[in-house]
């Protein structure tokens, strides 16, 4: 044991070293294996293979121990770099994904999968020995163990078959004599005896027998384990474990037995869970370059006294629906001819950079994007189903705030669905630690006497209703909109919202809904996208909004060499970045009336992904209202954020000006986005 423990804390040091390598120091293309920076919540593996090797174990029907064991494989293999990909769930077809991403896979048959470990058996310390027949839950001890020694999990049954292919690897631990046969005091012995060793930063809940993202948990270092916290001496240890970890730093993947008892047990400990149970090829699809390229952001209706409704598509937190249905959800008919709000995961710009791009590349201006419940990973603050409160605090509710704000601008999300809902003093974390977002939605399951009304915190921050939530169906939206919409009579604006589960919906569903809306007040009915919604929400109510989305806001620049028009885009990626001619550079941005302005927004090159010496070093920010008596608003000296969002003395004009005086290292003027914030003047 003590030659064991030598290894395994050997190779848990190298898992600290990459957490001293700050993301930004790694050029993309790069082959230093996983690295894994301080504040980033999931590892980055280096750029995959020219050639991958690739094996289909649903089309080979393969054993659940043998899943294991290739998934453990593709964990330390991939670890150092990408070199094999695993074929097992493929609803949204075969090769899409890699084919997309441009992956180049030779497939190893079936019958010569054993090939793979003798393969890389230079890269592999040997084997863990575990009896599946004992309990199905060694499978995960032996995955956390072998993760740490750089040995598969195998049972002796398999170990004979791989001996007799060929493969044949020395034992280095061995669980086969030991008696437990329940899951807690598998899962105890797993934490007493290797919790140290193993990642704080990272726990993976899933099922004994599943591969998808195990390749994970084995190639970071991180415990799997499958507790129902419904059964106490299994919620007993699963607290142990969440103990060890820190909110704001740590998180979760996978599932749990049951939704509500997982999650909401989770998020007591001020943890989130990303859903991943099926995402596969974790370790491949997080090598891909990750420079997230959002689209551009067109500008908002005019705001009216009219009927604005917006529609979220549910399930986005979870990474595996951005993977296989939202797949087939998005080449549906009707996508593309009325807003709808896609909900999706902060994580992927981790998890999988090159799904959340193709699905921001191929959007249509109608398609928006928000972030599922309720942030960075899935949290449940209160349980509506069983009137519970997992989290009351707002100071415990901070770090998982702050991490979400990290999250929102890596993705480009401006606003969350909430499930089921958060407290006061939490909507005022949300206000004050994610700045970047435009409004939030809460779930209304109808379990209350009342409707949840809406709410607004830090006198910006909007939180509405979704009702009806989790709908079956359109035709549910409908019959919940209906009798508002008929007594409508436009005096004011009117705003609902509502969400559609998408497991049961799509946009083919989606677009004949507007017409029989419209037939309800015609001339009257406005589908909107969720950053157009909150902001026109804002503007009606004498809230602060983004003063760029207004319709007939103009751009002016001095330097005409540079096409101002991508400055106040709402995208921040390198390729929409406004960069200038000359050392100093001057923007004016006309919002054809007075507002009363209080915040701006400057994100520079490193918030396009760029290096912080290229953020602007100096510049002023001024307001007029006639375009020739400048009062000045706000100066900036010595900048190297990447992100500049200052609140001012609140200023009426009509025009926002910004001087860039001393711009980064190499004397080149680069904005990669800015917003200005004003509420109605009376």
């Amino acid at each position: 044991m003590k030659n064991l423990l030598l290894e395994i804390s050997m190779t848990a040091a190298v898992f600290c070293l990459s957490a001293a390598v700050s993301a930004r120091d790694i050029p993309h293309g790069t082959d230093m294996g996983m690295y894994w920076p301080e504040g980033q919540a999931f590892p980055h593996f280096s750029t995959p293979a020219d050639t991958l090797y690739g094996l289909s174990m649903e089309e080979g029907r393969l054993p659940a121990e043998e899943r294991v064991m290739f998934s453990a494989l593709q964990g330390i293999v991939n670890r150092t770099r990408p070199r094999i990909f695993l074929f097992d769930h493929e609803r949204e077809g075969k090769y899409k994904w890699p084919d997309i991403m441009g992956l180049a896979i030779s497939e190893v048959p079936v019958d010569k999968r054993f090939s793979l470990v003798s393969g890389y058996a230079g890269e592999l310390k040997g084997v863990v020995l575990y009896d599946m027949e004992k309990s199905g839950h060694y499978a995960n001890l032996a995955s956390s163990v072998g993760g740490l020694l750089n040995a598969l999990p195998v049972t002796e049954r398999l170990y004979e078959e791989m001996v007799s292919h060929g493969a044949g690897l020395p034992v280095v631990a061995d669980f086969t004599d030991l008696p437990y046969t329940r899951p807690q005091e598998i899962y105890d012995y797993l934490f007493e005896n290797y919790g140290s060793m193993l990642s704080d930063r990272l726990l993976v809940s899933l099922r004994p027998g599943l591969a998808y993202v195990r390749d994970l948990a084995v190639a970071s270092g991180a415990a799997v384990v499958w507790l129902d916290p419904r059964k106490w001496p299994e919620n007993t240890v699963l607290r142990k474990f969440l103990s060890a970890m820190t909110p704001g730093e740590s998180i979760i993947t996978g599932w749990y037995p049951e939704e509500r008892s997982g999650i909401g047990l989770a998020t007591e400990y001020g943890l989130s869970t990303v859903p991943s149970d099926f995402y596969e090829n974790t370790t491949v699809y997080a090598g891909m370059p990750h420079d997230i390229r959002y689209p551009a952001v067109p500008k908002m209706p005019r705001l009216e006294n009219k009927v604005y409704l917006a529609i979220f598509l549910s399930d986005g937190d979870n990474v595996q629906y951005c993977q296989h249905a939202m797949s087939g959800l998005w080449d549906k008919a009707g996508r593309g001819t009325m807003p709808i709000n896609w909900t999706v995961s902060p994580a992927l710009a981790d998890l999988g950079p090159g799904i959340l791009n193709y699905y921001y590349s191929t959007a249509t201006p109608f398609d928006f994007f928000a972030s599922g419940p309720s942030g960075m990973g899935y949290s449940l603050i209160y349980d509506a189903h069983n009137y519970l409160w997992n989290s009351v605090s707002g100071e415990v509710f901070r770090p998982y705030a702050k991490l979400t704000q990290k999250y929102l601008e890596k993705s480009g999300l401006r606003v969350i669905t909430i499930w089921d809902e958060v407290s006061r003093e939490q909507m005022e974390e949300y206000a004050v630690n994610c700045r970047y977002l435009y409004g939030l939605t809460q779930q209304d399951w109808e379990r209350r006497p009342y409707k949840v009304p809406v709410y607004v915190a830090g006198s910006r921050l909007a939180f509405i209703p979704n009702l009806p939530c989790y709908a079956s169906g359109v035709d549910v939206i409908y019959s919940f909109w209906e009798d508002d919409i008929k007594a409508f009579d436009g005096k004011a604006p009117l705003f609902l919202t509502a969400q559609g589960e998408s497991w049961k919906m799509g946009p083919d569903n989606v677009a004949g809904l507007k017409d029989r809306l419209d037939s309800l007040s015609r001339g009257n009915i406005v589908i909107c996208r969720g950053d157009h919604f909150f902001n026109l929400y804002n503007q009606a109510n004498g809230l602060p909004f983004n003063l760029t989305l207004l319709p007939d806001m103009e751009i002016m620049a001095d330097d005409t060499s540079a096409d101002a028009c991508t400055l106040a885009d709402g995208s921040c990626s390198e390729a929409r970045m406004w960069v200038g001619r000359n050392r100093t550079a001057s923007v004016v941005l006309d919002f054809k009336r007075n507002y009363l302005i209080e915040r701006y927004v400057v994100r520079h090159a490193g918030a396009a992904g760029q290096p912080a010496m290229l953020n602007t070093d100096e510049f002023t920010v001024e307001v007029s209202r006639n375009g020739k008596d400048w009062t000045q608003a706000g100066c900036v000296t010595g900048n190297s954020d990447d992100v500049t969002d200052a609140d001012i003395i609140p200023v009426t004009g009509r025009y926002f000006r910004l001087t860039v005086k001393n711009p980064g290292n190499d004397g080149t003027v680069r904005i990669a986005d800015l917003e200005v914030y004003g509420r109605e003047t009376k």
